[in-house]
């Protein structure tokens, strides 16, 4: 058995003998893989021994066949020595080895050519004929290592054990002509050892929205993995989309994934002790493999935190520790400013980068609701809007646990204590610049953010374009003040949900007998009600709720929207009294309204990917119209435009005349008078900036 200090000391080192001391010290007295050529374990870790990059002539252009991999993980973690990929428990490895598994007829249905250029891949690579076969699994790019990933995970709140790759495969690492290290991933391409009862198959439906809301959270901002392709095939898997007993037919499709690593707090879950549900990770007890991935991590993610704390392996964990902990409260913020949830946030999906992964039942808010919940399998609504800060810092706190053989917890509490703050000057500088209050900050800035929010919810109004028409009303002392105002009120007021649409957002997640039980439970056995993952407050809301459906019987539509006019009204009038303490005496207020207006509209954005929006191209792509999902994209990658040119969006087959959607089950029904959206081609009636029609209102996502 080698160890990569015997290594060294036989072999010796490029770089002297420095060198040698500081990688004995990083490896000593732990075991690499044996099989291994010594030349691939003296580079396990790129931040002593990075691979020499390739030497580019002038002019020249990467393609599929000269990619530059670097596959570091598989050199530098442990992989499973079982060949065969079969369904089992894989203890002692990060990764295991497996293979795609074919598709018939493999055809493109988007490509993100910004996402692909990380890769250095130019737009005539993208054109290739043979391109399809190369990102469905059927062609391996040469390089490129398949294995799947390795982690458990905490679900719903619950210790889950074993989940890893179950539908993703890992190709390998590509170093772009920057020097830049992007690990690609399939998602879709067929079973590994950790699909349990799955059958590692992806379809058209999530794909496409996993593929579009990668790039639209990038293009606005937010830390994220990225989307380069999204191919579909003649193979179909059946899935019951809404878990009711209807099974239908989906297409096989594979998305290509991008991100610098796909570790995620999972990851160090591994070796997690058995918990009160008798769950315990496959690796529990290998506390060598914990520090070899925590080492791999740190000095390949956070070198500068490798390199300051190299001989104080308590203090750079701990420096690495309370970093994830800052970037995963600055990224949940951004989140919260946009009115985005992720509806999954289980400590599997939780990047160790502070990214945003794996895209399921997102959602992007339409109607502001603080307790809007995206996931239709999210019955408690753990995962809600207001609940995602607060679970970031649970699953946190969990990645504090998977670690704390490595780094005690009362070491690693005081970085966990940091994520409120954290999170707080992140939300409060973002919101400032949404709301266009930029000269001055005062402690009223939070109250006023609290009661924009606050006369959102009360009127139902759309998150998303009641924050774009704030740049509309320029500084006191402008001209038309006044009147800009009127205009301002009169839009927002536009961007209120109906009543009949308040009435059904204000009903409560639970039905009123479980609410009466769980309410009288609380009285009695308060621990109890904890133990299913609520808190009193949870049960006043829901209370509150019913209280609000009940008193929303009697009202009438001229009623809302006169209460919506005066609530708009009183908060207009707070606003511009913020507004006037932004201009100081002799200032040039034109001056201040452009820089204004500019920041506003460079943070509020006008598009979104809507869940009607996202239904639309799904639609049409499962009739064989990608041009949707293509114009979708584009479209996505300019939120912050006025407008976006899209007439050079090549038109592709066009569906069927005369059909509309169907919202319970995002399908094309004939059409009728009622049609809410129909249409002639692929181009649809709606506005991509607009509030939901009516048909897109019940649209539910699991």
């Amino acid at each position: 058995m080698f160890t990569l200090r015997n290594i060294l000391l036989r072999y010796g080192s490029s770089n002297g003998s420095k060198q040698a001391v500081v990688m004995g010290t990083l490896f000593s007295s732990r075991t690499v893989n044996s099989d291994r050529p010594s030349s691939e374990l003296l580079c396990s870790t790129r931040s002593f021994c990075k691979q020499t990059p390739r030497v580019w002539e002038a002019g020249e252009m990467a393609t599929l066949e000269n990619l530059q991999f670097d596959n570091l993980a598989l050199r530098a973690l442990p992989i499973d020595t079982e060949k065969k990929n079969f369904v089992r428990q894989v203890r002692g490895a990060c990764f295991s080895r497996v293979e795609p598994t074919p598709v018939t007829n493999p055809e493109v249905v988007c490509v993100s050519a910004k996402a692909m250029a990380l890769l250095d891949l130019p737009e005539s690579e993208l054109q290739r004929e043979d391109f399809a076969e190369y990102f469905s699994g059927n062609k391996l790019l040469p390089g490129a290592e398949t294995a799947a990933h390795c982690y458990c995970g905490h679900q719903f709140g619950q210790f889950a054990g074993q989940l890893g790759d179950g539908a993703t495969m890992y190709l390998g690492e590509v170093i772009n002509k920057k020097g830049e290290r992007w690990e690609i991933q399939f998602k879709g391409a067929g079973k590994t050892p950790f699909s349990r009862m799955a059958d590692g198959r992806k379809v058209l439906r999530s794909s496409i929205r996993e593929f579009l809301c990668s790039e639209a959270i990038h293009n606005l901002g937010i830390p994220t993995t990225r989307a380069g392709t999204c191919v579909t095939s003649d193979d179909v898997v059946m899935r019951d989309i809404f878990y009711d007993g209807n099974l239908k037919d989906e297409k096989c499709t594979i998305i290509l994934r991008i991100a610098p690593t796909f570790i995620r707090f999972g990851s160090f879950e591994i070796f997690k002790a058995m918990g009160t549900n008798g769950r315990q990770g496959p690796s529990v007890g290998m506390k060598e493999i914990l520090l070899q991935l925590l080492d791999y991590v740190i000095s390949t993610f956070y070198p500068e935190i490798w390199a300051a704390h190299t001989e104080d392996k308590q203090k750079m964990y701990y420096e690495f520790y309370k970093e994830v902990v800052l970037r995963t409260a600055r990224m949940v913020a951004q989140w919260q400013c946009v009115g985005w949830c992720h509806g999954v946030l289980n400590t599997d999906n939780m990047s160790i980068l502070g990214l945003t992964i794996d895209y399921g039942p997102y959602g992007f808010m339409d109607r502001f609701d603080k307790d809007f919940v995206c996931n239709g399998s999210d019955a408690n609504g753990r995962y809600s809007y207001k609940n995602q800060p607060k679970i970031c810092k649970w699953n946190c706190a969990k990645l504090a646990e998977a670690i704390s053989e490595a780094i005690p917890l009362e070491t690693t509490r005081p970085a966990l204590a940091l994520f409120d703050e954290e999170y707080e000057k992140a939300y409060m500088g973002e919101m400032r610049k949404k709301l266009g209050i930029l000269q001055e900050n005062l402690p009223e800035d939070n109250d006023l953010v609290k009661s924009f929010l606050s006369t959102m919810q009360a009127t139902g109004a759309d998150f998303t374009n009641s924050f774009r028409c704030l740049s509309q009303l320029p500084l006191p002392g402008s001209e038309h003040f006044h009147d800009k105002m009127e205009e301002v009120k009169r839009f927002l007021v536009s961007q209120c949900c109906s009543l009949e649409e308040f009435r059904q957002g204000c009903k409560p997640l639970m039905p009123p007998a479980q609410l009466n039980m769980l309410l009288q439970m609380e009285q009695l056995h308060p621990g109890l009600v904890q133990h299913l993952g609520l808190t009193a407050e949870d049960l006043a809301e829901e209370l509150n709720k019913a209280n609000k459906v009940e008193e929303l019987k009697d009202y009438t539509p001229e009623r809302k929207r006169g209460e919506d006019e005066e609530a708009w009204s009183t908060w207009l009038e707070t606003y511009s009294e913020r507004l006037q303490k932004e201009v100081e005496e002799g200032a040039d207020v034109a001056a201040l309204n452009e820089e204004r207006v500019k920041t506003m509209n460079s943070h509020n954005p006008k598009f979104v990917l809507r869940n009607f929006i996202a239904q639309h191209a799904i639609t049409q792509a499962e009739k064989g119209d990608y041009t949707e999902v293509r114009r979708v994209l584009k479209v996505l990658e300019n939120p912050y435009s006025e407008s976006v040119d899209l007439e050079d969006v090549a038109t592709a087959a066009r569906p069927s005349e005369n059909t509309q959607y169907n919202a319970d089950a995002g399908t094309s029904s004939p059409a009728s008078e009622a049609a809410s959206c129909s249409v002639s081609s692929s181009r649809p009636v709606f506005s991509y900036d607009s509030r939901p029609p009516d048909w897109a209102i019940g649209l539910t996502v699991t």
